[in-house]
């Protein structure tokens, strides 16, 4: 090798080294060198009300924008009585093994009689034309999710144009500024329209307007009255407004203030429709006296308040170089951890982006729709999506932008005890697999799909991390209703099954799945695997809280002896576990759900250390099902590789997932705009793939927090602060050579922490470690303990063999910091 060669090498390990040590506002950025050409490419932003696509052509800028309270219809139950009736038919059935009848049946008689739900709906779009900006050079268009802004550079003429946009979080609009780098060179138009059929855009004094309805779908009138308006504010030049169109000639800079609002008030109200335009004027009026820089000022800080709670860093190399839809291409071929750290914070920004405190939940595609019908009405489909929006919520420190979701949980148990009472005579609340703005609860489309009624469990769930999590007890006793209700529900819902002699759920499925009984294909089943998971934790946790707020303990030993009644989990003849109660699993399924792997992720059920045969089945699971998939499927499997402790293959799964997906490409995967691709567009593959880049580096559910359970090979250098473990402790981890190097543990709560690891820990600022012994005794570490499996006589399970891990306990003060090194 020659001296030149050396040097060159030498020098580009300095450079990636240096480029390595910190992660900067440089590395947190998507950019382009072309303007987007379709939907797909444009890039989100979004301050929870409002959304916006930003496309980037220079000579006609589009602004594709939403508003979190467009959906069609209007207020509506969809719960019936006809139900009632045939239950006991159906779950006959079901008993007799005839599922193709207790499906039909059950889609004719138990399904929604009057709507499936309400679709999410675009407001329109905003354009911004330039007749003269055709023939343009030295573009360059970019995201940066270090301040959640949008930047578009071009020349013409000898001229560098620039355009900023921001959806404001503070002053609650979208602005935009126009610039150039001589004077009177911004002349432009701008003017809104929409695919709604009757809406209305007109000129009033310096505004333009757009107002209109939304759908009337399924039968439900659509009654929510929407209104946009843009005003431009110039330095130099002249503005004027006309028939809807703004229009700017000679000016210096512009600023464009973009307002919208509806009548919405909550799911049971709409408000008149004049208060529409009162709340859009208002926005506007209060905005427009603020100038774009202290808009800007505003914005950044109240964003950055959140997202700069975690920074990850795993190195940088030449690809980061490229724009970033060719590194997404070239992903599975060239070296590229920083799209991988990229692809994380941008999980994080979309949420922070879709979810605000005080509005609603992110929907299936966060906030982002340029339809009037979008695939799956973008609802809240509960049977994983609308859960997995929310996985990186806690972990990944925005515990603040899981109110929203905390917020419906709370709407559908109210709107579920009517259907619970109307449909089954069960008290308590009861959500089957999808909901809506209006919080719809009744079963919805077909029998294969919405014949499950365990959506209330998944959500209760959720609510019970958030406590894990953070400790509120404020927040539990105000949860603990809604947790109660759900359990009520299942108390007088599930039967005996005269087969088994266990307790189930029934009817129900295991979600969008089917087997094969004894009179063919079929989705309706009797207790099948997830519904049993979902009702023991529920039942588990509704114990738990009940001994931490020290009530109800009489309805406390109802569930206890309630619970000892659902069957265990089984691991079939394939060394698998069984996704229902019969061993109907073929190895050969590829199926894009998992339900029955709910019982290792999101829960805490399946361990290494405690279940370690339901452990191996659950890989030999995946090992059946294979890696690709849809993109928010593949998701999942980053995260539940993780809780295998398999990096290597977690990472896999991730480079599966930002595969580069076009108009010529199409598959799970991941658009040029980093937007999951189920296909089409689903936010919750970016949520999951964020939430799995956590569990890879750690985990908090299984008695310690876990530092770098499942850390790839390739991963051999990082650095991650602020991520969140269960007990409230902040956490800050490095590493190198993929060994642990330091820790940091900051406590909220105080109380014992536990850790494990495979390195020796060293504490450096006082901490007294000692040896971890039995039990961890933080309750935020209970898991209440399962069955013991029902294994084929058939199944051959491995032996499972883990790394001698380490584990240590110390106490914690809160408030205060404890740092370690390694041996």
């Amino acid at each position: 090798m020659n001296k030149q060669l050396i040097y060159l090498q030498t020098a580009l390990l300095f450079f990636i080294t240096i480029l390595g040590s910190a992660q900067s506002s440089t590395d947190l950025k998507l950019w382009y060198n072309k303007p987007a050409s379709n939907w797909y490419e444009a890039l989100p932003l979004g301050n929870g009300r409002l959304g916006a696509m930003v496309f980037g052509n220079p000579q006609m800028e589009r602004l594709q924008l939403n508003e979190e309270t467009i959906w069609a219809g209007s207020p509506n139950s969809n719960a019936h009585d006809k139900a009632l009736k045939v239950l006991p038919t159906v779950r006959q059935l079901i008993f007799d093994g005839k599922y193709k009848e207790a499906q039909d049946l059950a889609t004719s008689d138990i399904m929604s009689q009057t709507n499936n739900g309400m679709p999410y709906q675009t407001f329109g779009s905003v354009y911004i034309s330039f007749p003269e900006h055709a023939n343009y050079t030295n573009y360059y268009r970019e995201l940066n999710i270090a301040d959640a802004t949008s930047k578009v550079t071009y020349s013409v003429d000898g001229v560098k144009y620039t355009r900023e946009v921001l959806t404001a979080f503070e002053d609650n609009v979208i602005v935009v500024k126009l610039s150039a780098d001589q004077n009177a060179k911004i002349t432009c138009n701008v003017l809104m329209n929409s695919p709604f059929d009757k809406t209305d855009a007109y000129s009033e004094n310096d505004n333009i307007v757009l107002k209109g309805v939304t759908s009337t779908y399924e039968g439900q009138k659509g009654r929510v009255v929407f209104q946009g308006r843009t005003k431009a504010v110039n330095q130099g030049g002249k503005v004027s407004s006309s028939n809807g169109i703004l229009s700017i000639i000679g000016a210096d800079e512009v600023t464009l203030y973009i307002s919208i609002a509806t009548n919405f008030k909550n799911y049971k109200t709409l408000e008149d429709k004049v208060e529409a335009e009162n709340k859009c004027k208002d926005y506007l009026t209060k905005a427009s006296k603020n100038n774009f820089e202290a808009i800007k000022k505003a914005h950044v800080a109240y964003y950055q308040k959140f997202f700069n709670r975690v920074s990850f860093n795993l190195g940088i190399t030449e690809a980061a170089n490229k724009p970033t839809d060719e590194r997404v291409a070239n992903f599975s071929s060239e070296f590229d951890p920083q799209l991988a750290a990229l692809y994380f914070q941008f999980g994080r920004y979309l949420l922070l982006s879709s979810s605000q405190p005080g509005g609603q939940p992110a929907n299936l595609q966060g906030i982002w729709n340029d339809m009037l019908q979008p695939p799956w009405e973008s609802k809240y489909t509960t049977n994983i999506n609308a859960e997995m929006n929310y996985w990186p919520a806690d972990v990944t420190n925005l515990t603040e932008m899981h109110e929203p979701f905390i917020q419906l949980i709370k709407e559908v148990s109210e709107t579920g005890t009517e259907t619970a009472r109307k449909m089954y005579d069960a008290n308590g609340w009861v959500l089957h697999h999808n909901t809506d703005i209006w919080r719809i609860t009744g079963p919805i489309d077909y029998a294969t799909s919405g014949m499950w009624p365990s959506g209330g469990a998944w959500l209760c769930q959720d609510a019970w991390e958030r406590y894990l999590f953070t400790g509120d007890k404020v927040y539990l006793e105000e949860m603990y209703p809604v947790m109660k209700g759900a359990a009520e529900f299942f108390l007088d819902f599930m039967i005996e099954d005269p087969n088994t002699g266990w307790m189930v759920v029934v009817p129900s499925s295991s979600p969008e799945h089917s087997h094969y009984g004894k009179t063919g294909k079929a989705a309706i089943a009797s207790g099948a695997t997830m519904d049993n998971q979902l009702v023991f934790d529920l039942y588990s946790n509704v114990i738990k809280a009940t001994e931490i707020l020290n009530k109800d303990q009489d309805f406390a030993n109802k569930l206890k002896q309630a619970r000892e009644k659902i069957g265990p989990m089984k691991i079939g003849q394939y060394g698998q576990l069984q996704e229902w109660a019969e061993d109907w699993d073929d190895p050969e399924d590829k199926h894009r759900h998992v339900s029955h792997l709910y019982g290792i992720y999101p829960s805490h059920q399946i361990s290494p250390f405690k279940t370690p045969e339901l452990f191996q089945s659950v890989k030999k699971t995946l090992e059946h099902r294979g890696d690709p998939s849809t993109g928010w499927s593949m998701g999942w499997k980053v995260c539940l590789w993780a809780r295998l402790l398999d990096g290597n293959h977690a990472y896999k799964l991730l480079n599966n997932q930002l595969s580069l997906v076009s108009e010529k490409k199409k598959g799970g995967g991941t658009y040029s705009n980093l937007f999951d691709s189920h296909p089409p567009f689903q936010i919750d593959g970016n949520f999951g793939c964020t939430a799995g880049i956590a569990e890879m580096l750690l985990q908090s559910h299984d008695g310690a927090i876990h530092v770098l359970p499942a850390l790839p090979d390739v991963w051999k250098d990082g650095k991650i602060t602020g991520l969140v473990a269960r007990g409230g402790f902040i956490i800050d981890i490095e590493w190198k050579n993929n060994k642990l190097i330091s820790l940091s543990v900051q406590s909220k709560l105080g109380g014992k922490c536990r850790v494990r690891l495979l390195e020796q820990l060293i504490a450096t600022n006082g901490a007294k470690l000692k040896k971890a012994k039995g039990e961890n005794s933080n309750m935020f570490y209970f898991n209440a303990p399962v069955k013991q499996a029902v294994i084929s006589e058939k199944a051959t399970i491995e032996k499972l063999k883990l790394p001698k891990y380490k584990e240590y306990d110390f106490n914690t003060e809160a408030g205060k910091t404890y740092m370690f090194k390694t041996k």
